[in-house]
């Protein structure tokens, strides 16, 4: 099933062997041997390659007959990849506004104090979109010749 799947979604999105293992980090034959069933994937090789070809990983594994993936369009594969000095920078940012929303009564619901668990849902919330701001803007901002499409 998974190499049936994986061969139908790789042709669907117009990728070679060759395409699909650079997008992955692995070699051509690593992918033909997934599509002819000599092996498997790992469980992180599985998820990427579902990122990659815009499908579940329930969907490759035959769990799901439904080919649409949970992710967005354009989700991970087209966003470049943050560096360390990025995440500092977020980390940065995140406190910085963590910060200020604590004094006072920032982080308030009808005038009810948020509880723990809630302020730490707004923290993730808040760290999520902080690394899709910076994706973006590096994606958007990097000259063509330094980009690695």
């Amino acid at each position: 099933m998974l190499s049936q799947r994986l061969k139908h979604m790789r042709k669907l999105r117009k990728y070679t062997q060759e395409e699909l293992a650079k997008k992955v980090n692995t070699t051509k034959g690593t992918i033909s041997n997934y599509e002819n069933g000599y092996s498997t994937p790992s469980n992180e090789m599985l998820a990427l390659l579902a990122d990659v070809l815009e499908t579940s990983t329930d969907y490759l594994l035959g769990r799901s007959d439904n080919p649409r993936s949970n992710n967005p369009p354009n989700h991970k594969d087209n966003l470049p990849r943050l560096t360390a000095k990025d995440e500092r920078d977020i980390a940065k940012q995140l406190e910085k506004i963590l910060d200020s929303m604590d004094s006072g009564t920032a982080l308030a619901f009808d005038g009810e104090p948020l509880d723990e668990e809630t302020k730490e849902l707004v923290r993730a919330a808040i760290e999520s979109n902080l690394r899709l701001t910076k994706q973006l803007a590096k994606k958007k901002f990097t000259p063509k010749k330094y980009r690695k499409d």
